[in-house]
């Protein structure tokens, strides 16, 4: 964090708000000010924003513990950590490559749940068509469906880069709301191109793979980071990739705030050694998913949710700036 070099003169807080510029750190302490995602300016205002970041608080397709549509506000918590400084391990400044918003939460009637997959979509739609990026912050995995939807609708059949313990593959009829069947539902509808898309950490058995490449989470501890990383780009041909984290991807030990954790997942530290070489991915847009606050110890869930997203930032800004 800079320092004044005068220390009676007031620094500046509330970037959130007061923010001068899309672009650029903030200078205000980690522990106070108005909270949005990494401080960015809270706006509906998409005229200058090259990525709006936006939270989808539902959690009511969680087949075990709710909590999730907490998330965004624990992300947007832990993220502040980041403020300010040239982020690791990409060495810049990501905002003085990106012009990033936090665009709020997305709005629906709860009561009506039947109705919440088209308000995501369209809302999401919504943000797609001004042709700024779109990194989501949910909410329970069921989100990533009209997620997809909004960005098959912009950019065609997307290859899926699912990171998760589960495949969520289970059968869906069309009509369930269910955070276990979104992956069948989008392969159904033609909304990811099964031969380009991979699941990587799987841990847990579904009755069908649909296509998708696996690399289960005994498998992927066998690869190192830059295997994977070329398995990844290999599959998905890296282009028009569309990338999904769900939180529990990561061991308990490493997110334990989450509604379905299961042993035996990566480490943060194994995610933040894959991310950093995937920078020849072309990334439409992204998601995290699942992060449960209140299941949470010392923010360790939130904080692994927030370097994931901080991590896919640092993709777009050095991929901008190497001029991709």
């Amino acid at each position: 964090m800079k320092q004044s070099s005068d220390p009676t003169k007031p620094r500046p807080t509330d970037n959130a708000f007061a923010g001068e510029s899309l672009k650029g750190g903030s200078e205000e302490p980690t522990y106070s000010g108005a909270l949005s995602f990494m401080r960015r300016r809270y706006t509906r205002d998409l005229s200058q924003a090259d990525v709006a970041v936006w939270g989808i608080p539902f959690d009511a397709a969680t087949s075990n513990r709710p909590g999730a549509r907490f998330g965004p506000q624990g992300i947007r918590r832990a993220s502040v950590i980041f403020d300010g400084d040239p982020q690791y391990p990409w060495g810049l400044d990501i905002f003085a490559q990106l012009a990033v918003i936090d665009y709020g939460d997305c709005s629906f009637d709860y009561g009506l749940p039947a109705d919440i997959a088209k308000c995501i979509k369209a809302q999401a739609s919504h943000i797609l068509e001004s042709d700024t990026h779109l990194f989501s912050m949910g909410g329970d995995h069921f989100v990533t469906y009209p997620l997809l939807q909004a960005h098959a609708e912009k950019y065609g059949p997307l290859a899926l880069l699912q990171f998760d313990a589960h495949q969520d593959t289970w059968d869906d009829d069309g009509k369930r709301v269910d955070h276990g069947t979104f992956v069948s539902r989008a392969v159904e509808e033609g909304l990811i191109d099964p031969g380009k898309s991979l699941q990587i950490g799987i841990r847990t058995h579904a009755p069908k793979t649909c296509g998708i490449e696996i690399i289960d989470a005994l498998s992927a501890h066998n690869m190192s980071a830059s295997d994977l990383a070329a398995r990844i780009a290999a599959r998905t041909g890296g282009r028009n990739v569309y990338m999904t984290f769900d939180i529990d991807c990561l061991d308990p030990a490493f997110a334990p705030g989450t509604g379905t954790p299961v042993s035996g997942g990566f480490s943060s530290a194994q995610i933040m050694a894959i991310f950093q070489l995937l920078t020849d991915i072309e990334f439409v847009g992204g998601d995290v998913v699942e992060v449960a606050p209140a299941y949470d110890h010392a923010d360790i869930t939130s904080i692994a949710a927030a370097t994931v997203a901080q991590m896919y930032m640092g993709l777009l800004a050095t991929r901008r700036a190497k001029g991709l």
